[in-house]
């Protein structure tokens, strides 16, 4: 679908109209103390609700005085370091039994794991023909539209759609967790097949397999992948499963639920905030910059060169010219990121499992010389850190996920999150979310048809 020429004309100039009619003058913002995206000058976000699901630090209180600390987060009031070291050195997947956690407010037991477990198991099933009538039909290249549709199409095939009571929404929200793996991954099937004229193939999910593990083996043709990389996986969506009520998508979530609105629509609308790059797509862009890099840099091991590019791309002569330095910083942390730092020291066993040391050397260089960078050129020495997004699509491209599925990785792992956050909205307030906005525009007279130019 497209436009004509003439179409496309008058689009332009409505356009300049939009522009002309729409635009607000920039002052009028500090004039009125309007706090933009929700952030004070400072850069911290407007406190806007109350959440017990997981909790984000960045700076302590010394005297009065607010001072960057290493950056915590904590799960249902767990450190996340203490979360991981736990199921990784017990050699457990962890993302059902931290999905229980962010569900149910508590570690779960190894009987109530099992039984968990054996439930997200038998609800990774579709409904009969939806695979080939809703997936396969209308392929897209873009998987976060397609998975959007999937949920959205879900609606059609359960009874108890609107049913907003908390049992029957979180019997949806575990479908959801469960088949999410599914839609995704059957969604690039049917891209990679009819839009890219490549091979068919679609492998059922295995009850007996962990979340992980099942991606991998319904992404592959020949369903083999190793424990290595099935458990580097995990711990991705483990990190990637919540970050605050504040982030765009889960304040989304908080937004539409208390509208009063069925899951699905809460789900599809916070996959449309995951979907855009200043968000989901961040990884994504990280690699990009990365294959960029390589190609202008000719010796890895040379610093100085590796400074003379990081220094382009922030006077906007290199990449993009975004003026970025992609994984970089974080809206929230300043002196660490702690998911970036549980997640490097197995990128770094993964890459050499892949013979890509080369390429984690490089990595590992950018991340240790950008906040000098940055903060020479920028004046920031405030703490600028490796975000999570920094390392997760090195690890994406290692594993072969294709590019196409970064963000909907992504949202297979924070579907618990939001599924955490539209419950503790159903639970705890009956109060729509609706903020206030200021009106800047000047009172008109109204004018009749005929004397209007």
């Amino acid at each position: 679908m497209g436009y004509n020429q003439k179409i496309t004309k008058e689009i332009e100039d409505l356009t300049a109209k939009c522009l002309s009619n729409l635009s607000i003058n920039q002052a009028l913002y500090k004039e009125y103390d309007v706090q933009r995206g929700l952030r004070n000058l400072q850069g911290e976000g407007v406190r806007a609700g109350l959440t017990r699901i997981s909790e984000i630090t960045s700076f302590k209180k010394v005297n009065g005085e607010k001072i960057p600390c290493d950056g915590e987060l904590r799960y249902q009031g767990i450190d996340i370091h203490e979360i991981t070291d736990g199921f990784l050195n017990e050699k457990r997947f962890g993302f059902e039994e931290v999905a229980y956690l962010m569900l149910f407010g508590s570690l779960p037991n190894e009987a109530q794991l099992k039984a968990f477990r054996t439930l997200l198991g038998e609800q990774r099933t579709l409904p009969k023909n939806f695979t080939r009538d809703v997936i396969m039909k209308a392929p897209s290249k873009d998987m976060m539209n397609t998975l959007s549709r999937s949920v959205l199409t879900l609606y059609a095939y359960d009874t108890r759609a609107d049913d907003t009571s908390l049992a029957n929404v979180l019997r949806q929200c575990i479908n959801l967790i469960a088949t999410f793996p599914m839609m995704c991954v059957y969604g690039y099937h049917a891209y990679n097949h009819y839009i890219r004229d490549k091979s068919m193939y679609i492998h059922r999910p295995s009850n007996e397999l962990s979340t992980a593990e099942n991606i991998l083996m319904m992404l592959r043709e020949d369903r083999k992948y190793t424990n290595l990389e099935a458990r580097v996986l995990d711990l991705a969506m483990v990190l990637h499963m919540e970050h605050g009520g504040g982030n765009n998508s889960t304040f989304t979530t908080h937004v539409v639920t208390s509208s009063g609105t069925d899951t699905y629509s809460a789900i599809a609308a916070a996959l449309g905030s995951l979907k855009g790059p200043k968000h989901g797509g961040a990884n994504i862009k990280v690699v990009e910059m990365f294959k960029d890099m390589k190609k202008n840099i000719h010796d890895i091991n040379d610093e100085e060169e590796i400074k003379a590019y990081l220094l382009k791309l922030l006077r906007k002569e290199a990449f993009d010219k975004s003026g970025l330095i992609y994984g970089m910083g974080h809206a929230v942390y300043s002196l660490s990121d702690p998911r970036a730092n549980i997640f490097k020291q197995y990128v770094q066993q993964l890459a050499h499992a892949k013979h890509r040391d080369n390429d984690f050397k490089l990595y590992s260089a950018v991340e240790r010389l950008a906040p000098e960078v940055i903060g020479t050129e920028r004046h920031i020495y405030k703490g600028v850190s490796a975000n999570i997004d920094f390392y997760s699509g090195f690890v994406y491209g290692m594993l072969d996920l294709p590019t196409e599925l970064y963000t909907p990785i992504f949202a297979c792992s924070r579907i618990v999150g939001w599924s955490a956050h539209r419950i503790e909205e159903l639970i705890n307030t009956d109060k729509i979310i609706r903020p206030a906005y200021m009106a800047v525009k000047e009172h008109e007279e109204y004018i009749e048809m005929k004397d209007r130019k």
